[in-house]
């Protein structure tokens, strides 16, 4: 080590290096090119290294990696410029730990001004940086607490002043910190109007008084937001001399949002619970503490001063009720499940409450079980449900009556008229309507037969309406109304998309008659592939709609009448035995209107009657001449042609004498509706083709007006029999058939 001298003064080498060991601070020295030459024992020490280590360059060994770049820079750029160096570096101690050094050399020149040496020092100021870096992160998470949580701080001096405001606060008011704190003007300028007088008055209180203040108050944002803000101060005293206020301001305007809406809430509840006479409570089965909401206490007629307990609920409670109460309350207790009980309230003046309570069971973080309920006054409906009953037993009563009374009325009208609309009483009649009266009851298949205008329908519908499907839907379907491509959809319905045009499934009549009756009218005039179906119901009480796989159970009694010869069409091949037989079970045969001439007065008197209340006439008598004349008349179109007559007399008739002019009556031969030539003059030769032919022309069809029959103007039932003499095959002459063939 060379001689240390400064401005020629000499100093003994050995006794100036026990000086620099006996400093506690780091000392080094280096020549003026930057090589260290020289490192106290305390220096040594702290490192953990011999001299020989740290000589030179080689001290950045001792360096934290990321400063060593740094302090070599810094370093030779002050070799470079003759400038004191001094840096920050970290540096590894002994036991292996980096803590952080402020560096310093300061040249030393000799009387030229060129530097001969550099004297060095390093403190260890590692305490000194971590209370700074814990003094930011405070200062850091103080600003940021308070940005998060729309808090602010300020200072305010005994003048009247602000000292201080902090950034978040210029936020929360919407004020620019370039023109610094606000005065009470510009601040108050901020504040509600409607507020503004109050905080006025409460700096200069807190001015005067000295005192703090906890306050909330709305402000206005230079965009017109209105914001709620809570501001808090505390006055400053040094030594008995008041300096000031501190405090912060805090917006809560979501807070107080909340709190509007759950007091909005809060209200809604109340007072739904007071409309819907339904009470809340809450009950700790540990603490035995029970809270009750307002409608509560109104429910049990207490006030709200009284403390709700099991024993005051025990007591409420009607003594026919209390001991199963008290059981439920002990088992909820125990087992802590949910309950719900139905009792009544028993109150001093001796009023009686019917109260329904239903209960909830929590746990708490403890294990503990608490309920939370309701409780709803059910007294007005319980009351009007025995309103209710004894209503319905009046009523039960009252139907009781009314089906004696109904019961001997339908006694009387069958004594005098037997069956509804069904007037007369000759012998013919009276062994039909003896046969509907057998039948009715019960629900056996019926085939009513007769002439077209006989009354088969009135007939079908004294079944029903005396049998035990009475109350049941009477449903009827005229299948000769029905084109026969519509008939099974018609009878049995059918299922979307079954055909052109089926744009949804539709209910069939059969379903619509479940549980009562459907009549068949005109039941000869049914296609045989829906015959088939037919006798599918009859037999299993089954079907299946059109276009669909799945069967149809129903419960339906079946009537039919025709006023065709079903035996001859089954000889004839157009309807089938099996299914004849399935329809007559039990034949009914109206007899024709001139086979029971001695109803005739009768249905006259009955027909002028009606028809006379439709037209506002009162007609008191008819003449002998015409009551002969109807009854002499042979009616083919029997009482529909009777019906029609009477009533178009009654709209004739200018007096109080019925009368009808007696060219109506005259039977006028029949009239071929074709060019076909009339059956005795082809039977004779032709007979077979004859039939064909007019089988022919009206496509198969053998009734109606442009039916074979009426070609050949023969009765069709003669047809029937003639076709089946012949073995004629009406089938080749259908639509579609004939050109197939």
């Amino acid at each position: 080590m060379s001689p240390m001298s400064t401005q020629g003064d000499e100093f003994d080498l050995a006794e100036l290096q026990l000086l620099t060991d006996s400093i506690p601070a780091l000392i080094h020295s280096s020549l003026p090119d930057g090589y260290l030459d020289y490192f106290n024992q305390r220096w040594l020490e702290y490192v953990g290294v011999p001299l020989e280590d740290v000589q030179g360059w080689k001290w950045r060994a001792s360096i934290h990696p990321d400063d060593v770049a740094g302090i070599v820079d810094k370093w030779r750029a002050c070799l470079a410029s003759g400038e004191i160096f001094e840096h920050e570096a970290r540096v590894r101690r002994a036991d292996g730990e980096y803590r952080w050094m402020v560096h310093r050399k300061v040249p030393v020149r000799d009387g030229s001004g060129k530097i001969v040496k550099w004297y060095g020092s390093s403190i260890d100021i590692e305490d000194r940086k971590q209370t700074e870096q814990a003094l930011r992160r405070s200062e850091f998470y103080l600003s940021e607490g308070q940005r998060l949580a729309h808090t602010g701080s300020w200072a305010f001096n005994p003048s009247g002043f602000f000292d201080y405001w902090s950034p978040e606060l210029f936020q929360i008011y919407g004020l620019d910190p370039a023109h610094g704190a606000p005065t009470v003007a510009e601040y108050l300028a901020r504040i509600h109007p409607q507020d503004r007088g109050f905080m006025a008055e409460t700096i200069e209180r807190m001015l005067t008084e000295e005192s703090g203040c906890d306050v909330k108050k709305r402000i206005i944002r230079p965009e017109g937001a209105l914001r709620h803000i809570r501001c808090v101060g505390v006055p400053i005293f040094d030594k008995a001399i008041f300096k000031g206020f501190v405090g912060t301001a805090m917006d809560v305007t979501e807070q107080e949002e909340l709190t509007q809406q759950l007091r909005q809430r809060q209200a809604y509840l109340a007072e739904a619970q007071r409309l819907s006479h339904t009470g809340s409570f809450g009950w700790s089965v540990g603490s035995g503490k029970i809270l009750w909401s307002d409608e509560t206490f109104r429910i049990f007629e207490c006030d709200r001063e009284t403390e709700p307990t099991v024993e005051l609920v025990l007591r409420r409670t009607h003594p026919d009720d209390q001991a199963r109460v008290q059981e439920l309350i002990s088992r909820a207790s125990r087992d802590g499940k949910d309950f719900d009980v139905e009792h009544r309230l028993l109150f001093p003046d001796g009023s009686v409450k019917n109260v329904h309570v239903v209960a909830h069971a929590l746990r708490d973080e403890s294990g503990g079980v608490e309920f939370v309920g309701a409780v709803m006054d059910v007294t007005p409906a319980k009351q009007a449900t025995a309103a209710l009953e004894r209503a319905f037993k009046e009523i039960e009563t009252l139907k009781d009556q009314l089906y004696k009374e109904n019961i001997a009325l339908r006694e009387e009208i069958d004594k005098a008229s037997m069956f509804e609309e069904i007037v007369g009483s000759s012998e013919a009649l009276r062994k039909v309507l003896l046969q509907v009266a057998k039948v009715a009851p019960t629900d056996s298949t019926v085939l009513i037969l007769g002439e077209t205008g006989t009354g088969k329908e009135l007939i079908a519908r004294a079944i029903h309406n005396r049998s035990n499907r009475s109350s049941g839907a009477f449903i009827r379907v005229s299948c000769a109304a029905v084109p026969a491509s519509l008939i099974a959809s018609e009878l049995f319905g059918h299922e979307k998309g079954a055909f052109t045009g089926a744009s949804q499934r539709r209910v069939g009549r059969f379903e619509s008659a479940d549980g009562g009756t459907i009549f068949l009218d005109e039941i000869g005039e049914l296609p045989m592939e829906t015959q088939v179906a037919l006798l599918r119901v009859l037999q299993e009480r089954e079907f299946e709609r059109v276009g669909g796989n799945k069967s149809i159970s129903v419960n339906v009694r079946v009537l039919a009448a025709t006023n065709r010869d079903l035996r001859a069409a089954v000889a004839a091949g157009t309807f089938r035995e099996d299914l004849f037989y399935r329809l007559n079970v039990f034949p009914i045969h109206i007899p024709a209107l001139r086979d029971r001439r001695g109803d005739v007065p009768l249905l006259v008197e009955y027909l002028i009657e009606r028809y006379g209340k439709k037209a506002g006439k009162r007609i008191r008598k008819i003449t002998k001449e015409t009551l002969n004349l109807f009854q002499n008349y042979d009616w083919p179109g029997n009482i529909r042609e009777l019906q029609n007559v009477v009533e178009r007399a009654v709209i004739l008739c200018d007096s109080e004498t019925f009368s009808v002019d007696e060219t109506w009556l005259q039977c006028e031969p029949r009239q071929s509706t074709g060019p076909t030539v009339p059956l005795a003059v082809k039977l004779v030769e032709h007979e077979k083709e004859a039939i064909e032919s007019a089988l022919a022309e009206s496509e198969g069809r053998i009734s109606g007006p442009s039916g074979a029959a009426a070609k050949l103007g023969i009765p069709r039932q003669t047809l029937e029999s003639k076709i089946a003499k012949l073995k004629i095959d009406i089938y080749q002459f259908k639509p579609g058939r004939a050109q197939s063939a």
